[in-house]
């Protein structure tokens, strides 16, 4: 790298800068708050850990998205966090094992080794929350909640909300009694909806191209409700009975009932197809979409086994978004104590006592002895002095 160009910042790796830090940050606090109505405590973990505690339970896809360095002080390797949630789960088994629900909130930044997407950032500000300790869907619905309150206060009006249950594909899999060759390598036909990829698969797949077969339709039918009932009626007609693969349907069908219920204006549909996390996920995913975006503005999903590792397995759930990417979508909201007053250099005790009791609930900008009166850095008023006082005017 040259002197000319020792500013230029990695590709994928971006900055905030006035005004977009500012509502980057106001976004932040308005959507803590919104944890705390819902009983969600604050913690902020460490951005560099142990490798082996970051990928506990995360399987091969963190780990190629985790950036490693060796430790000076003891010698083993570290990572960056590319994902907080594995850190969280860290914290419910030990730093605040309680052995009742807990609920977590957090938000700070994670990097990766490259981004999700060809637009995408290595330098996530990763906000979100995890519910540990409790299996039932009623754990799954109030993330769920959860997650699209955090929009709300994003003004994002228009939300969709694509599910998917891990354990259809992995019911199906286990029954099929495939290699784990072929098991990855049906993951990825289908997880890149590669129909011509699974119909080679079905057709070589011998006896057991029915359930094969059946994962070909899997990803031809994700869409609406009638998607659902299509793979039900093809499970229950199959020779071999498939409980779990029913169960995992049934519970797909609860949840999306649920929220239609709670949240009539929101659209459904389901993407059999989604498996991102299939390593650690154990049932229901969901991911929010706004018409005009190209990626889920925020997802997740059950985890129960995430904690096992750390010797504390608990039922978990959660969802975490991007908050950059949020905010980019948000409108703009100015800085927090408004344009703010202009306030003329000088030392006088008066003067600097007027502005000290101004900044009590808004912005004041005192100018500096060579700045000239003529720049107001976006101020609306004025400190001027008046007959002997000094009066706040209108620029």
């Amino acid at each position: 790298m040259s002197k000319t160009d020792r500013w230029l910042l990695p590709d994928g790796v971006d900055e905030l800068l006035p005004p977009e830090a500012w509502n980057v940050e106001l976004l932040r606090r308005a959507m803590l708050d919104v944890f705390a109505r819902y009983g969600y405590e604050l913690v902020v973990p460490p951005l560099i850990e142990f490798l082996e505690s970051l990928l506990t339970g995360t399987g091969n896809h963190l780990d190629l998205e985790t950036f490693k360095l060796t430790d000076q002080l003891s010698g083993r390797l570290m990572g960056v966090r590319a994902d907080i949630t594995p850190q969280i789960a860290r914290l419910d088994s030990h730093a605040c094992k309680s052995g009742r629900v807990n609920r977590f909130c957090y938000v700070d930044s994670v990097l990766r080794t490259r981004p999700a997407n060809m637009l995408g950032t290595r330098s996530p500000l990763q906000i979100g929350c995890e519910l540990f300790g409790e299996a039932d869907q009623a754990a799954d619905l109030e993330i769920i909640s959860v997650m699209l309150a955090i929009l709300k206060v994003a003004n994002i009006e228009r939300v969709h909300i694509d599910l998917a249950h891990v354990g259809i594909f992995k019911g199906l899999v286990e029954s099929a009694g495939l290699h784990a060759a072929d098991e990855a390598r049906l993951l990825d036909a289908l997880s890149r909806k590669s129909v011509p990829d699974l119909d080679v698969m079905a057709r070589e797949a011998g006896e057991q191209s029915e359930l094969i077969a059946l994962v070909c339709d899997i990803a031809r039918l994700s869409s609406g409700h009638e998607a659902l009932q299509r793979i039900r009626e093809q499970v229950q007609a199959l020779r071999t009975p498939l409980p779990a693969v029913l169960r995992a349907l049934d519970e797909l069908e609860a949840v999306a009932h649920e929220i239609a219920r709670r949240f009539p204006s929101i659209e459904i549909g389901f993407d059999f197809c989604e498996l991102r996390g299939y390593n650690y996920h154990t049932g229901v995913m969901f991911a929010a979409y706004t018409p005009g975006i190209g990626q889920a503005l925020a997802k997740g999903g059950r985890y129960d086994d995430i904690g096992k590792d750390f010797g504390e397995s608990r039922p978990a759930t959660g969802f975490s978004a991007d908050l950059k990417v949020l905010a980019g979508l948000a409108p703009k909201q100015g800085h927090k104590f408004g344009s703010g007053v202009l306030a003329p250099a000088g030392n006088d005790m008066a003067l600097l006592q007027v502005i000290e009791n101004l900044r009590q609930d808004q912005r004041v900008i005192q100018l500096l002895g060579t700045e000239p009166e003529s720049e107001t850095y976006g101020c609306s008023h004025r400190l001027v002095q008046q007959d002997g006082h000094w009066q706040v005017v209108n620029i």
